[in-house]
């Protein structure tokens, strides 16, 4: 078998693992795809809420909920792919008996899957959005859907990471949701990064989360240049929990066949 023939099978074997944690995910229950779409709607929804009565304005003259999407979404894409991927071995233990279905398979489709949503989900709030107020200006469009992939990526790659963790330990779970909580005020969901003094800037750079939400942001709006995103830290990022998950992966392999 080629190289060629090889990566068209995995792309095989993940296509079809995507379609069915489709139908896993969101075919048993009523709501189905749909909720997918209403969860963050409700998040942004009653943030704005928030906003309003609190009369707190958005900085560069940003609506306030493409303000809110666009932090929200990204933020959400990153969680959920940990989140997915880091159950990707417990939720699929009979399906790496086949010698064709690695982990790595199952968590690139749970990833695909994630960022095929939550596109769709950025696509039809703010679309829907654009029809309320009867415009639709953007920036850049390819770099909004960048910050995007680099989110879902981020997540994916972490959460390889835990996943191959939670094989060693059950205590990567629990460990994780008091780790991760801050995360959620600190990643630049309500505030840019040039509203922040220069220390606290310094610090919460730090967080490549915070990067692809300015990312995101800097493509979407004009009036918006903050100039603080990076993709080559996300990239590093990504690339250095990709390293650590895979070597992971291949330590705790023998341990997932066995049990």
């Amino acid at each position: 078998m080629t190289l060629v023939d090889g990566a068209l099978t995995q792309l095989r074997v993940v296509h079809a693992l995507a379609l069915r944690e489709t139908r896993t995910r969101f075919g048993a229950h009523k709501l189905g795809y749909l909720w997918a779409l209403l969860e963050p709607i409700f998040w942004i929804l009653t943030f704005w809420g928030l906003f309003e009565v609190a009369g707190r304005h958005t900085a560069h003259g940003m609506d306030v909920i493409p303000f809110l999407a666009t932090g929200i979404i990204p933020y959400t894409l990153f969680s959920q792919s940990t989140d997915r991927n880091m159950a990707a071995i417990a939720g699929n233990k009979a399906l790496l008996f086949y010698p064709q279905v690695q982990t790595l398979d199952i968590t690139l489709a749970r990833g695909a899957l994630e960022m095929a949503t939550y596109v769709m989900v950025f696509i039809v709030l703010l679309g829907g959005n654009a029809l309320v107020e009867h415009q639709l200006v953007f920036a850049n469009l390819l770099r909004t859907l960048w910050g995007m992939a680099l989110a879902g990526m981020l997540g994916t790659s972490l959460g390889l990471v835990l996943c191959s963790l939670s094989v060693v330990s059950n205590s990567v779970e629990r460990i994780k949701g008091p780790l991760f909580r801050p995360l959620f005020w600190v990643s630049g969901l309500f505030f840019t990064a040039d509203e922040l003094s220069s220390s606290a800037r310094d610090a919460l750079l730090w967080n490549p989360i915070l990067h692809c939400i300015e990312i995101t942001r800097e493509g979407w709006f004009p009036t918006y240049r903050g100039g603080y995103g990076s993709s080559a830290y996300v990239l590093m990022w990504i690339i250095g929990f990709a390293f650590i998950g895979l070597t992971l992966e291949r330590r705790v392999r023998a341990k997932v066949q066995l049990t």
